[in-house]
């Protein structure tokens, strides 16, 4: 009974790395969409979606009845209730990446994108996979260092955020208030993908330590020459 029990515990673990490596597959195809009108793979995002959402429902239906099964105590439950937070988490990068696709399936036969803006954005998708790779991969090896190490990683994202911004309000800014719109959505549909990125690596120090990453990170800077180490 307790082989069968943890690994029901390991295959939601497999879960969620797959719910991960899925919602990282999206907003890197959804980039291309946008950035090249393509209908198509705009399409193949948006009905994708749905195995990461039926992912999420088999996760959690599973999740629960483990908890009503074997009311798991101490390390166990934190496992179970900090799946079921990732996994939300991680279905809301999915409609993230959605969305940019359906805003290339509005736009489409144009490009919502200018091409002064190509760059920036395609570094920012770019970025948004890189940093979902490595949250699945926090997910696999309960690397915490690797975890802490994401929301550094998300400082760059940031940046590009605030460049998109800078381009918004230039008074040189040519291409109106319909593709502004458009911009401004798409940076914080990018903004907000990697915030729940830094999310899943955060609940996985907890899951881990049984603290909060915020709390080790505090502790570490607190460390005489922490902080140029």
């Amino acid at each position: 009974m307790r082989d069968a029990y943890h690994e029901e515990l390991d295959s939601i673990g497999d879960g969620l790395v797959e719910m991960a490596r899925l919602v990282g597959s999206a907003i890197g195809r959804a980039t291309t969409a946008i950035l090249d009108a393509d209908l198509k793979l705009a399409e193949s995002v948006i009905e994708a979606d749905q195995k990461v959402d039926e992912l999420q429902h088999d996760l959690e239906a599973r999740a629960i009845a483990l908890l009503a099964r074997q009311q798991p105590v101490a390390t166990d439950l934190r496992i179970v209730v900090t799946s079921l937070r990732m996994s939300a988490d991680l279905e809301r990068s999915g409609d993230l990446a959605q969305h940019v696709a359906k805003l290339a399936r509005l736009r489409y036969p144009s490009r919502a994108v200018p091409q002064d803006l190509h760059a920036t954005i395609l570094e920012m998708g770019q970025l948004a996979q890189r940093l979902m790779a490595k949250a699945a991969e926090v997910i696999i090896t309960k690397d915490v260092d690797l975890a802490l190490q994401l929301e550094q990683d998300d400082d760059a994202m940031d940046l590009l955020h605030r460049t998109l911004f800078q381009h918004l309000i230039d008074e040189r800014w040519k291409h109106g208030i319909e593709t502004a719109v458009d911009v401004t959505l798409l940076g914080r549909y990018y903004e907000r993908f990697a915030d729940h990125a830094v999310s899943v690596a955060k609940r996985v120090v907890y899951l881990v330590t049984g603290e909060h990453a915020d709390e080790i990170q505090a502790e570490i800077q607190a460390v005489p020459g922490a902080e140029g180490a």
